[in-house]
């Protein structure tokens, strides 16, 4: 590929609100917390802004409520270049909010996030259908569950039926309709995620997954028409599933974990631009793995996100020898 992958994202945007405490309370409790702040996040958003800071052209398509969180929502990927013209402005109705719990230790941190969506499952099928018409031109479509189903299921049908591929990203977890995963090339969950869409347990063993619980849903979501399933395993790093075999993607490590909170979107953003842009689904997805840990070591979602020159400063320091860095040129023009 000599031009830069264009990518459309549909999904969301939502404000985070964020309570950093040293102890989650139980119910009924009161801990004291140390710090709050916002940051602009949404599945749908971060994917699409960590697409754009890794050097893709990006359309996204979504909706947010005519408020202060909705200007502000819009402006980080606004100036990182993603194109924002098909984002509606919905009068009287607010924007996505995700209350987060974060969780500090010394060394690591887990979250607890509540969505509110608002705008977001306001968005209606009449108003993406211009999609069908041109979806023809990107080389990827990128799906979250955080607007309406009948629309993912609308767009996916539109870019199956124009071979473009589509990667789902299915989070918040929820139980998907056969139709919907028929028309997915990617499936990108994370553990629970796996488990809750095929009804089937993934357990951890001493060396770390069960290998023939992956093979059990791998062979499940395949029934289901899915062609790759990919599944993130959090500190374990991600797993493709192929026949017999499983491919195992080891996780980045950082000295510090700051918030976990865009590392999923980090991930699946970079592995749709590594895949676009023409590296093979093993080095696709060690791009992916280098650019998520970068996020996780930085607070907050859109804020923490890497760009092409950071990922691959960090592929350099851990002399990352999967491919020739000159390959992702394409990305730089």
């Amino acid at each position: 590929m000599d031009v830069k992958p264009n990518i459309l994202v549909v999904g969301s945007f939502v404000m985070d609100v964020i309570a950093t405490t040293e102890r989650v309370p139980n119910s009924g409790q009161t801990v004291y917390g140390k710090s709050f702040h916002t940051a602009p996040g949404g599945k749908g958003a971060n994917q699409a802004l960590q697409c754009a800071r890794l050097g893709a052209k990006v359309t996204m398509v979504g909706c947010v409520g005519d408020d202060l969180f909705g200007q502000e929502l819009l402006g980080i990927p606004s100036a990182a270049g993603v194109d924002l013209s098909h984002v509606l402005v919905r009068p009287g109705v607010t924007s996505g909010v995700g209350h987060v719990t974060l969780e500090v230790t010394e060394h690591t941190a887990q979250n607890r996030i509540v969505v509110i969506p608002g705008a977001n499952r306001t968005l209606t099928v009449e108003e993406v259908s211009w999609i069908k018409d041109c979806i023809s031109s990107y080389d990827m479509v990128m799906l979250q569950l955080e607007v309406p189903l009948e629309v993912n299921r609308a767009v996916a049908r539109w870019a199956k039926d124009a071979g473009v591929p589509v990667m789902l990203n299915p989070a918040p977890a929820t139980e998907l309709d056969d139709e919907l995963l028929s028309l997915v090339t990617y499936l990108t969950p994370n553990e629970q995620e796996a488990s809750m869409e095929t009804g089937l347990p993934l357990q951890m063993d001493q060396r770390g997954i069960q290998r023939d619980d992956l093979k059990r849903i791998a062979a499940a979501l395949w029934a289901k028409g899915v062609e790759n399933v990919i599944i993130t395993l959090g500190g374990n790093g991600s797993a493709v599933v192929k026949g017999e075999s499983i491919q195992y993607i080891p996780c980045v490590k950082m000295s510090h974990v700051a918030d976990p909170t865009a590392a999923g979107d980090s991930f699946v953003g970079a592995l749709a631009v590594g895949l676009t842009a023409g590296l093979s689904q093993e080095q696709a997805l060690a791009f992916a793995s280098h650019t998520a840990a970068i996020t996780v070591s930085r607070m907050g979602a859109m804020p923490s996100l890497p760009t092409l020159e950071e990922v691959i400063a960090l592929l350099r320091e851990r002399d990352y020898q999967g491919f020739d860095l000159s390959c992702l040129d394409v990305l730089m023009k």
